[in-house]
């Protein structure tokens, strides 16, 4: 099963879970006949809840193929995991026998489907047509949903939040389209401080109203400032518990209304921003070159590896002239590359903070901010191009 097969528009994309390699391969070999499903991803092992949260949130497949020979009680688990995922990921049991306990305990467990050896291919075509028929359609298509940009940072401190505003501001005045600024980090938000705004209400406003109506009133939650709409973390630190489920389906909401959804985050190592990260379509890592933050930064890419998180890029912020140490330097102390470096220009931020306007191109950090976000239009214009391509 190649991953990078192009994917063909009947098609369902997908992950395999087996550990068994036996089970993997004779399902495997009937894909080419029924041209159903499209294989993202295999994990020959049976994963931990948080590493196939991060990969399912990465890969947003339709479906989960899972191996229900090899260790029932197990897959059970993954299955009532996966079935309390939005959007709804559809689980289908793998097996080589018709088992009635399997099919029993995985139907309990949340299963969709479930096939078994020699895997008909009727039997995989009716199944895709049940799927099919379950699956619910977007308002908008894949090319024309709000793009999510998320940064967050190993280090508390290194200016992610600046970042995000300024790149939100520079949106905002380059693209002429929607783009929302929302902070998630609930506890030391400061996005409220740098946009110079006292909102109403905020981030946890949202969720509640998605908890107790479906869908946020989000003109009464937002504040516009200069265009740019703005949702502000709590006023106060407020120590709860953001369920991602309302919040995936915040962000899904709002990818109705904006083209473009800067999002600022907590540091890395919480778990707001960990799935955050995984939903976005693009992520970065904020660090700045001081021997602290180069550690945790370090430790960082280690723990998004760790977890299966592959998709993001890494920010050095606040670089200086004179501190003698160079992109290839970082890139060989963190293990990744440096995406981009942002200058330490103390006088721009300064102002930043002052008027709570876009830096623009006359100072050094607002070139590198506009060069940045003129690379992020570019590579959206890329993607939107390819994949209308793919569906004429």
């Amino acid at each position: 099963m190649n991953p990078r097969t192009v994917q063909r528009q009947s098609e369902l994309t997908s992950v395999v879970i087996s550990p068994n390699r036996e089970l993997a391969q004779q399902f495997s070999s009937t894909l080419s006949a029924t041209r159903a499903f499209h294989i993202l991803a295999e994990m020959k092992t049976y994963p931990p809840v948080q590493t196939l949260d991060i990969r399912l949130r990465q890969l947003r497949p339709d479906l989960v193929f899972l191996d229900l020979a090899t260790d029932l009680d197990l897959a059970a688990g993954l299955i009532e995991f996966i079935a309390g995922i939005r959007p709804p990921v559809f689980v289908v049991g793998l097996h080589f026998l018709n088992d009635s306990e399997a099919i029993l305990r995985s139907l309990r467990a949340g299963a969709t489907e479930f096939l078994y050896a020699p895997f008909d291919l009727d039997m995989q075509r009716q199944a895709l047509n049940r799927i099919f028929r379950l699956r619910k359609p977007s308002t908008r298509s894949d090319s024309d949903r709000g793009r999510l940009v998320v940064f967050s940072s190993s280090k508390p401190g290194s200016g992610a939040s600046t970042i995000a505003c300024q790149t939100a501001l520079a949106l905002n005045r380059m693209s002429g389209k929607r783009v929302l600024l929302a902070d998630l980090d609930v506890n030391n938000g400061s996005v409220a401080f740098f946009m110079k705004i006292s909102p109403a209400f905020s981030v946890l406003d949202a969720l509640k109203q998605i908890e107790e109506a479906g869908e946020p009133d989000w003109s009464s939650l937002v504040v516009s400032v200069d265009g740019l709409d703005v949702l502000a973390a709590p006023e106060t630190p407020d120590h709860i518990h953001i369920d991602p489920d309302r919040l995936h389906d915040a962000l899904e909401s709002v990818r109705e209304l904006y083209d473009w959804i800067v999002v600022d985050l907590p540091s890395v190592f919480e778990r707001v921003s960990l799935l955050t990260m995984s939903d976005s379509d693009e992520a970065f890592l904020v660090s700045t070159s001081e021997l602290p933050s180069l550690h945790l930064t370090r430790k960082a890419v280690g723990y998004l590896g760790n977890v299966g998180m592959g998709r993001y890029r890494v920010l050095v912020n606040r670089l200086g002239k004179q501190e003698g140490i160079t992109s290839d330097d970082m890139t060989k102390i963190f293990g990744a590359p440096v995406h981009a470096t942002f200058p330490n220009d103390y006088p721009a931020i300064h102002r930043g903070l002052t008027t709570g306007s876009p830096l623009g191109g006359k100072c050094p950090l607002g070139k590198s901010v506009e060069s940045f976000v003129g690379q992020l239009a570019l590579r959206a214009e890329k993607e939107r191009k390819k994949a209308v391509a793919l569906l004429n």
